[in-house]
């Protein structure tokens, strides 16, 4: 009897759940959690010869530099891990991956300029999130999202000069956050923090503290109180000439729109077209100072100053051309659906081009009008194709002046 109770006694003493490492202290917790106590060791690694029963592993105040892919393979239970006040300088991608019970991460006080973002991926059940006095610099955008449960989240005392727009919208449980102590650079890229900091519920920690480091006029001050007049989001409205001028190859009808913008900074205006032929998307000039069209972009001839010009426009260029105006606020779009109709009058001495105008409460929409800048559906602009052997002298001459009125606003 006495020979099988050692022999009980033994294999209890050897089994997994009471295995522990001899720098470390283990213990079971009354809900029945097993903690491994490995804080203040002066361990320079993550201890072998952990239970895989471990819930709760403390490694803070050792002299750990980096943690390895497989740093944590033998605790995959685990729920809280305590690294802070090492001297941790790089950790592995996937340290972390293997770990989707963790519900808190403490890597506050060490050295990380870097961090394995994509390890949080798998971190579904993280509550919080301890990545405070370290030399972060950068916060990728989305790094974050899919910690729904996340509740505190400190990046206070880091490097971080801006934040991706929309870094805690994907948190729907946050309710403590903590930025004070980083060098904000308080553009207009980061005027979103301001207006989400005045509309969530999250507290913000020390918010007084979280201040901007540039630039200089804005040194000092709460991010919170960026002045709103520096930043304004954009605004865009379209206007339009139809024509038929001997501008393009063919001497045929060129359309040409231009896009007004406003808004601080000034806003750059992109262009989306979409037409049988699929879609073209234009970020920027398509034609060089010297009025050349760039190379690869000789159908659609966009403007520095935010004209669109179209030469010998036909029938395969109908479509919905739309104006973009984006500013470090956000962005504005602007649409008009163009399709083209013949007749046998010159396009200006036609009484309306907007086919709504004979409608209840319609206008007319000549030549130069602005088209709707509210965004509330899109304009249909009908262009009249003008057969060249109907022209008048008199309608050369009125050609001729549209050919200069248009020159003059591709110039402006």
């Amino acid at each position: 009897m006495e020979r099988l109770l050692g022999v009980l006694a033994l294999v209890t003493l050897l089994s997994p759940g009471l295995a522990c490492p001899s720098p470390c202290s283990c213990s079971t917790k009354k809900n029945g959690r097993l903690l491994a106590e490995c804080a203040y060791r002066e361990l320079r690694d993550v201890p072998r010869g952990l239970s895989p029963n471990v819930t709760i592993l403390t490694l803070s105040a050792n002299r750990l530099g980096r943690l390895g892919r497989a740093s944590l393979a033998e605790v995959p239970e685990l729920q809280s891990l305590w690294l802070g006040y090492n001297h941790i300088s790089a950790v592995e991608p996937g340290a972390f991956a293997a770990l989707p019970h963790l519900k808190n991460l403490d890597l506050s006080h060490n050295r990380l300029a870097e961090f394995p973002w994509q390890d949080l991926r798998n971190l579904s059940a993280l509550q919080i999130l301890k990545l405070s006095n370290n030399r972060l610099a950068a916060l990728p955008g989305g790094a974050l999202a899919g910690l729904r449960e996340l509740r505190s989240l400190w990046l206070n005392d880091n490097e971080l000069t801006t934040l991706a727009r929309g870094t805690f919208e994907a948190l729907p449980a946050l309710a403590q956050l903590q930025l004070f102590h980083n060098p904000f650079n308080c553009s207009c890229k980061l005027f979103w923090l301001k207006e989400w900091a005045h509309s969530t519920s999250v507290v913000i920690s020390r918010a007084g503290s979280t201040l901007c480091a540039a630039p200089a006029r804005l040194r000092g001050r709460a991010v919170t109180a960026m002045p709103g007049s520096l930043c304004v989001a954009p605004s865009a409205q379209l206007t339009y000439l139809s024509s038929p001028a001997k501008a393009g190859p063919k001497g045929g009808l060129t359309l040409s729109l231009h896009c007004s913008v406003a808004g601080s900074p000034p806003p750059e205006i992109r262009w989306q077209i979409r037409t049988a032929a699929g879609r073209v998307d234009i970020h920027g000039p398509t034609v060089a100072r010297d009025g050349g069209a760039k190379a690869g972009r000789r159908r659609f001839l966009a403007y520095k100053n935010g004209t669109m010009a179209i030469p010998d426009f036909g029938k395969e260029d109908e479509g919905t051309y739309t104006c973009v105006a984006v500013n470090d606020v956000g962005e504005r779009d602007v649409s008009v659906s163009v399709a083209l109709a013949g007749s046998e009058l010159p396009a200006e001495e036609l009484p309306r081009d907007d086919p709504q105008a004979g409608q209840p409460g319609g206008h007319g929409c000549a030549k130069g009008d602005e088209l709707d800048p509210s965004g509330m559906g899109e304009k249909l602009l009908i262009v009249y194709h003008v057969p060249g052997e109907v022209r008048s002298a008199a309608a050369e001459f009125r050609l001729g002046i549209l050919a200069l009125a248009l020159l003059l606003l591709l110039l402006w």
